[in-house]
């Protein structure tokens, strides 16, 4: 594969991908706010609500590393459009929906389409720059992907209260279109011929694993039956997997050797609790403002605050770790993401206000996921050597979703009246359990690195 002289892969390349990425970052944010519409709509129980979100995470987390292995061998810009596609019409799906399992089905395909655009979207970035107009493509696809995540809710609730849920995923099509138009015209195809092919028995056996988990917790937290069953399933298929990936050595979709070291092991117990808790907790949030009252416009703006510090400060919390080491940014920064979910203990039942009960807490999870986020990053990268560090990426990639995937199958304890509203009193102790696992990702994070880097 050739590159051009300047080493740019030109405005066009980088708005395709952008445009993609954008794509599934939006989807993934604008669901929650519309989850109470379609459960009212669907006749969706607890059960019903933690798939139509767990349908989509299940095949990103499970299969995204089998994605950035396809894009390798078979072509970066064929498995981008692939998988532009399969969102696009299975977003399509998920409007013409008739029924709560038409929904779910369609928001797996949705999850499949994400697993391979995704990692696609940044080895055309990869291999499409060089230098100096790489690292400016990556950080303006990183931050048009935080800005897409941040204005989703928001855009999310207005179509909700305006148009009806079906619209939140009409939203996503045009935006699938001109990204693939785009790529068509602007991005070069190409593979490398020396990748190694994907890890298809690694893949499958992780997404029955990560599936039997999840159902298992899913019926066993909203009443359901055979949830243990599920779960012993779902950890011998995980145990499949581990022998698989072992027995592949350095071929394995998920290299085991990354374990080897203390640091990467610290970092991935971090990530996984750290995620859990932010998802679970911020899954319920707009869930319970809309069934006290709130319309979803104004729910999808309850949680802005997050996203735009996390945006305004990443790159000073960059700095300042580069200064005292990441060790102290990794334990810091959960703990007090922490204290911003014990705050969330000042909600009350009826009269909720933004300013006295929710803003605290989103300035404090705000200020402790922007301390922590950026020398996550950089920590996952200096804990392996330079041959690993895209596997390491994509495998601390897929613990965050599926530590929020864990924390979405457990929201059925705190569902009430049919998935129609959301109990205070459960509220307030998830808001205390997530503070709790927050801490918890803060100790992991204190024994994830030196105390400064050299």
């Amino acid at each position: 594969m050739t590159r051009r002289a300047s080493g740019d892969g030109g405005p066009g390349a980088l708005w395709a991908t952008v445009l993609g990425s954008s794509v599934a970052m939006v989807d993934g944010s604008v669901v929650n706010v519309a989850l109470p519409a379609m459960a009212k709509a669907l006749g969706a129980d607890a059960a019903g609500v933690q798939w139509i979100v767990n349908g989509y995470m299940l095949p990103l987390a499970a299969l995204v590393l089998i994605g950035g292995a396809l894009a390798d061998s078979l072509g970066r810009k064929r498995v981008f459009l692939a998988g532009l596609a399969i969102f696009a019409l299975a977003s399509i799906g998920c409007v013409a929906a008739p029924t709560l399992g038409w929904l779910i089905a369609a928001r797996v395909a949705q999850g499949v389409g994400a697993a391979l655009l995704t990692p696609a979207s940044l080895a055309i970035l990869g291999a499409d720059f060089d230098g100096e107009a790489r690292a400016k493509a990556i950080g303006t696809w990183a931050a048009t992907g935080a800005i897409a995540a941040a204005i989703g809710p928001i855009i999310g609730g207005w179509l909700v209260d305006a148009v009806g849920w079906r619209w939140v995923f009409v939203l996503v099509v045009p935006l699938a279109v001109a990204a693939a138009g785009l790529a068509v015209v602007a991005v070069r195809g190409g593979h490398d011929p020396e990748a190694a092919p994907p890890d298809w028995p690694g893949g499958a056996l992780a997404t029955i694993g990560l599936a039997l988990l999840v159902w298992g917790l899913t019926l066993a937290t909203s009443g359901g039956q055979g949830g243990l069953y599920c779960i012993a399933g779902g950890i011998a298929a995980s145990a499949a997997f581990l022998w698989w990936e072992h027995r592949c050595g350095t071929r394995a979709m998920v290299p085991l050797g990354l374990f080897g070291t203390r640091s990467f092991s610290a970092i991935t117990i971090l990530t996984f609790l750290l995620y859990a808790a932010l998802s679970g907790a911020l899954l319920l949030l707009p869930y319970l403002l809309i069934s006290t009252g709130w319309r979803a416009t104004a729910a999808g703006a309850a949680v802005l605050p997050l996203p735009l510090i996390m945006g305004a400060g990443s790159r000073a919390s960059g700095a300042i770790a580069e200064r005292i080491g990441a060790r102290w940014m990794l334990a810091i920064g959960p703990v007090i993401v922490g204290a911003g979910f014990a705050t969330l203990r000042l909600v009350p039942a009826a009269g909720i206000a933004f300013v006295p009960h929710v803003l605290p807490a989103m300035l404090l999870i705000g200020i402790g996921m922007t301390t922590a986020v950026a020398p996550l990053t950089n920590a996952v990268m200096a804990s392996v050597d330079r041959h690993h560090a895209g596997a390491a990426s994509g495998v601390n990639n897929a613990t965050a979703r599926i530590g929020g995937m864990v924390a979405v199958a457990l929201i059925g304890l705190a569902l009430t009246g049919g998935a129609r509203g959301v109990s205070i009193d459960a509220f307030h102790a998830a808001a205390l359990i997530a503070a709790a696992i927050a801490i918890m990702a803060g100790i992991a994070g204190w024994f994830s690195t030196p105390g400064k880097q050299p």
